[in-house]
């Protein structure tokens, strides 16, 4: 089997890496694999290091009329199986190249995160007929799909299907030389892995620290924020300015390989918004960090509150904060959460169990 995978990112997130791990688990079923993207973006990179044939696009944006014809011509000269979409802009193009050029090849999309809401132009393209099937990373984006955007004719092209994590991938790390100019000042570590928007809702997570420091009077932490800087870094900045907790605070901003460290924090506190189910937690879970969290998305489908870590309402800084010192404030409880998460990463979420999952997926659109 050959399969095309589309993805239009510029940046580098949880997305792209599923896509790099998912690649090499797919060959283990005698899938060969071709990615068309952005050239010299950050996985069109990845990919040449990985050695994984990738096609790159005319110009710097997927989403351009030359890059339509350019999918066909790509379709007429590898003949692949199947078509993958890993992001909205590649449905994009895929609808309007096959409008255009008729590329009569089965295309499956996997959907990750959930919008605030769809526009008429996203509604149309997910209901495209030429779409068989939609890989929902989480029951919670299955429930978000038929909710906002699928029509009920289509919910049986909705398929949930759970990410796994490459554990070869994930090794351990010296640490940053900034983290260990961190761990000097602090007994414990709270980490955090999100670019800098508003769907991860850093706000929040800088109001728990400060509720930590100033309601709590609890000092000797430090919270190191990794994650790429965007129109909105400035805003978080402020906050912490704002609340006087800058000795407090590391904004790392993008780090490479960022997951192996991830053994070096204390604890993982995540303050999402919106998700569909972050890459990141699995990672933590291999890493034994044990994690606190919002309830955003798919994420209680992995975690129990209280069983293998600490779930909060959205927006709930209180007791975000509470949770993330209980965390630390006790071994058993970090045990407890750790070897739990762990023994179900291994049992559920290994990249490989995806990888057949994913197989058999395409198997029933191709047949």
């Amino acid at each position: 089997m050959k399969v095309l995978h589309i993805s239009g990112a510029t940046s580098w997130g949880g997305n792209e890496q599923q896509l790099l791990d998912i690649i090499p688990a797919l060959e283990k079923g005698n899938v060969n694999n071709l990615v068309f993207g952005v050239q010299n973006s950050l996985i069109h990179k990845k990919c040449e290091e990985s050695a994984i044939p990738f096609v790159y696009t005319k110009e710097k944006k997927l989403n351009k009329f030359s890059n339509y014809k350019l999918l066909k011509s790509i379709i007429e000269k590898e003949n692949p199986d199947i078509i993958h979409l890993h992001t909205s802009d590649s449905v994009t193009v895929y609808v309007l190249s096959d409008l255009l050029y008729k590329l009569k090849k089965p295309a499956v999309f996997s959907k990750k995160g959930m919008g605030r809401s769809m526009s008429w132009l996203s509604k149309y393209k997910y209901n495209y007929k030429n779409i068989d099937a939609i890989f929902c990373v989480s029951q919670a984006v299955m429930r978000s799909m038929k909710e906002k955007v699928t029509k009920a004719k289509n919910y049986y092209k909705l398929i949930v299907l759970y990410e796994g994590i490459n554990i070869n991938r994930i090794q351990r790390a010296e640490n940053t030389q900034e983290l260990n100019l961190v761990k000097n000042k602090a007994k414990y570590i709270v980490g955090n892995i999100a670019n800098h928007v508003p769907a991860k809702d850093l706000n929040t997570l800088i109001l728990a620290i400060n509720y930590i420091i100033k309601e709590m009077n609890f000092h000797d932490f430090h919270l190191f924020q990794i994650g790429d800087y965007t129109k909105h870094t400035d805003s978080i900045k402020l906050l912490i300015e704002k609340l006087g907790i800058q000795d407090y605070v590391t904004l790392a901003g993008f780090v490479k390989d960022a997951t192996t460290i991830l053994p070096s924090f204390d604890v993982y506190a995540m303050s999402s918004e919106r998700e569909g189910l972050p890459l990141t937690i699995y990672e933590a879970f291999y890493k034994k960090t044990p994690v606190v969290s919002t309830k955003a998305g798919g994420i209680p489908e992995v975690i129990k509150d209280g069983y293998n870590g600490f779930l909060v309402d959205v927006k709930n800084y209180k007791l975000l904060g509470k949770r993330i010192v209980e965390v630390l404030e006790s071994k058993e409880i970090q045990n407890n959460f750790k070897e739990r998460s762990y023994k179900l990463l291994l049992e559920n979420y290994d990249v490989n169990k995806t990888a057949v999952k994913m197989l058999d997926a395409y198997n029933d659109v191709i047949l």
